[in-house]
């Protein structure tokens, strides 16, 4: 167990965690910055989402408010898009690019966008290789059992591949929630480049998400190998 704790490896989950912790401070100073910009418009992010619903010939959508900070998302099994206490209520640049957002993917919801229903496919596996990937590859590497250790190996792969096609879902939500921001003039150049920064920042996280489950089952690998070695 003593290989298994101190390799060397251990600095690509370091630099896995460095790019998360960075992207998330991105974001939270992106968003606190943006926060404060109101548009001049006067819209709440609710009247935003109610608008870009509309708009888009969705009627079987319902919005609600839910507990919590950026806890906001789209449920495509219930039609609810839920926004957080941050975000609901505010005139914020920051809060309506995020409302604008979430949009996004119901928009994606309703012309059936391919890379969310994968997604969406994919999440039984995801949560499958979650809870048993770590603790397959842990036994098998107590009692030396190769098998047990790739199929911890392979359970992880499903997280990954999880993450991965997360970044085209969200990429493209945060394309739609700006390109309707503009045709329907919510927000002026200056709000809309805000609320531009606040989804790109948002978008690292997952970026860096992904990096660091890439690194993560990189050293599993390089553990698995030298071990049979």
């Amino acid at each position: 167990m003593g290989y298994y704790y101190y390799d060397w490896t251990i600095i690509l989950v370091i630099i896995g965690a460095g790019l998360s912790m960075l992207a998330s401070l991105m974001v939270q100073s992106t968003y606190a910055r943006y926060k404060k910009a109101g548009n001049k418009r006067g819209y709440t992010a609710e009247q935003v989402a109610e608008e870009i619903l509309r708009s888009a010939g969705i009627n079987n959508v319902s919005i609600q408010r839910i507990a919590g900070d950026l806890t906001d998302h789209y449920s495509p099994n219930e039609k609810i898009l839920r926004l957080s206490d941050s975000v609901y209520g505010s005139s914020s640049v920051a809060a309506i690019g995020v409302a604008a957002h979430e949009c996004g993917h119901a928009i994606q919801d309703q012309v059936d966008y391919g890379p969310l229903r994968l997604r969406a496919m994919s999440v039984p596996l995801a949560n499958i290789g979650s809870r048993l990937s770590f603790p397959l590859i842990i036994f098998g590497l107590i009692i030396g059992a190769t098998p047990f250790v790739k199929l911890g190996i392979l359970l992880f792969c499903l997280v990954v591949f999880f993450q991965v096609i997360t970044l085209p879902v969200e990429f493209d939500a945060s394309r739609r929630a700006l390109k309707v921001l503009r045709e329907r003039n919510i927000l002026y150049d200056k709000e809309l480049s805000g609320a531009r920064k606040v989804l790109v920042a948002a978008a690292l996280t997952y970026v860096a998400a992904v990096i660091s489950s890439l690194l993560q089952l990189l050293r599993l690998i390089l553990i698995s190998n030298s071990r049979r070695r």
